[in-house]
């Protein structure tokens, strides 16, 4: 155990941690660094999708209170892998909301995709402190996720590398002084492919990505750059900019996470390894910081830092998420929706790559314009850009 940074704390003053979506990378990444520093934190509640086995392991490890599977069909099993252990069980979408709405000050939203929304909004509206790793509570809800944090009061932290990058050098209280963010991207592993070349991609070969380690639907959306459209939808969320102040700037070696730039001319950066840890410590101890094992820098042999323009022509999916960042948040619903359809479709090679955005286009193009100004209605029209992809997707396979 590495040396522990700060006076121990009382047990009862150690920030209690949550984390939703406990056995995917950022969940391990947050449970790695909560371990490093048991004077600071306390697990209370850990949850996952349907890993049961790996749910109980890392509930037991860490001294969870509770862990919820949201599979209701693995409630017994999760009970019987905990018999004995004292970590109590629960199971299903209700449990995962009552576990988001539990006595921790700090919950890490790390659902991946729209299941993650609904919990994550019951964290915000009881005023805890939230690391956001979600891309779709603002993509999908972003007005009504804002809404709530400035009625509850907590603090919305960003753990996207770029988002928690801008948050670490954004003036807000000077944030008519902006001229403009500037997310960086590393361009993914079709960086330099052409448009027929990327028409023969493989799964594996769009998963592979070059600095990060991420999980299969966030891959495929690097490899597509959605994410970065994803990002900068977000971004207009998280920070007081206009649409036309939020830029995209390849950068392959993902050192300089994104940057601010002021009305002086000054650019502000953050740089760091690509380790998620960094970010996610930067939210747990807010505003203070803590250690973290990432590898530290070295400039000096990695020599240079390059940077290119986005190419919209061979990534349309950046022309579509600028289209819908421009257009409103019911846009950006169905353009995470249907891309989510798709990037399914795409692992489980029933859909080309090239095809993803294709799909997300025309879903855009039949979706009509519908106005959402409550969680239900965004739900719904999440289901219906679902279908109407689904849809697309089955067509295209005659």
């Amino acid at each position: 155990m590495p040396a522990m940074d700060g006076a121990a704390l009382a047990p009862s003053a150690r920030k209690g941690v949550t984390v939703l979506g406990a056995t995917g990378s950022i969940g391990l990444s947050t449970l790695d660094l909560v371990s490093r520093h048991p004077d600071r934190f306390r697990v209370d509640t850990l949850t996952a999708n349907s890993n049961v086995a790996e749910l109980a392991r890392l509930a037991v490890d860490h001294g969870a209170a509770l862990a919820v599977v949201a599979d209701p069909d693995r409630y017994r099993d999760l009970k019987d892998a905990l018999s004995g252990t004292g970590v109590r069980a629960a199971a299903g979408p209700e449990a995962l909301v009552e576990a988001a709405q539990g006595d921790s000050e700090f919950v890490m939203a790390g659902i991946v995709g729209s299941a993650g929304l609904a919990p994550t909004l019951a964290a915000v509206r009881r005023g805890a402190d939230v690391g956001l790793a979600n891309k779709e509570c603002l993509v999908c809800a972003g007005d009504i996720v804002m809404a709530e944090v400035a009625r509850a009061g907590g603090k919305l932290l960003p753990v996207d590398s770029e988002h928690n990058a801008i948050f670490q050098v954004f003036e807000t209280e000077r944030a008519a002084q902006v001229e403009r963010i500037i997310l960086t991207a590393s361009g993914g592993p079709f960086r330099t492919w052409t448009r027929e070349a990327m028409g023969e991609a493989t799964p594996e070969a769009a998963v592979a990505h070059p600095n990060w380690s991420m999980g299969a639907k966030i891959s495929v959306d690097s490899a597509t750059m959605m994410n970065k459209g994803l990002e900068m939808i977000e971004a207009f969320h998280l920070f007081p900019v206009e649409p036309a102040q939020i830029d995209v700037l390849v950068h392959p070696q993902s050192v300089i996470h994104s940057m601010v730039e002021y009305v002086d001319g000054s650019t502000l950066a953050q740089l760091g390894s690509p380790d998620m840890r960094t970010p996610i410590a930067s939210c747990l101890a807010w505003p203070e910081r803590i250690h973290a094992p990432s590898p530290k820098l070295d400039l000096a042999a990695l020599g240079q830092l390059t940077f290119e323009r986005p190419d919209f022509e061979r990534f349309p999916a950046l022309r579509l998420a600028r289209y819908c960042l421009e257009s409103g948040s019911e846009a950006a619903t169905v353009l995470n929706a249907a891309n989510e359809i798709a990037v399914a479709a795409f692992l489980d090679r029933r859909l080309g790559f090239l095809q993803i955005a294709e799909t997300v286009e025309r879903a855009l193009e039949t979706v009509g314009r519908q106005t959402t100004s409550t969680l239900d209605e965004v739900v719904a029209l999440d289901a219906e850009a679902r279908r109407v992809a689904r849809a697309i997707i089955e067509k295209a396979g005659h």
